[in-house]
């Protein structure tokens, strides 16, 4: 069912002095720096060669991210991303396994302009999992 890794997503404490790392140390191509107030982050995107990581900083005060920064000041892997053919198809068959989806359980448009979700980590080895539809 799952396809290919979209990207890791990384919350982050300072989203330029992250960019700039990954940029001047590692040489990597960074992306500019987008808000998503639908979820309550702002993200910038690494493009590599088989895959992206995307890092996460709070947009607002009702952020995911915030939370998970006051548990873990100096960030980490917050989810890892994988592509599905289809959303609701997958979404059904994962609540059929016992799967949680969090939220209501409605796709949300992402920061790639397409349907996610996003699957409880208790439910997955406490990896946070979101599933975009390709």
């Amino acid at each position: 069912m799952i396809g290919r890794l979209n990207h890791i997503a990384i919350a982050v404490p300072d989203l330029e002095a992250a960019a700039a790392q990954y940029r001047d140390t590692l040489g990597a191509a960074i992306g500019q720096p987008q808000d998503e107030p639908d979820h309550g982050v702002t993200v910038i995107f690494i493009d590599l060669p088989n895959t992206k990581l995307e890092l996460l900083y709070p947009l607002g005060d009702d952020s995911p991210i915030r939370g998970f920064l006051e548990k873990n000041p100096s960030g980490g892997i917050h989810h890892m991303c994988f592509e599905v053919e289809d959303i609701l198809s997958a979404r059904d068959r994962l609540k059929a396994e016992g799967a949680r989806v969090l939220g209501s359980g409605e796709p949300k448009i992402g920061a790639h302009g397409k349907p996610v979700l996003f699957l409880h980590p208790k439910d997955f080895n406490g990896c946070l999992i979101e599933l975009e539809q390709v």
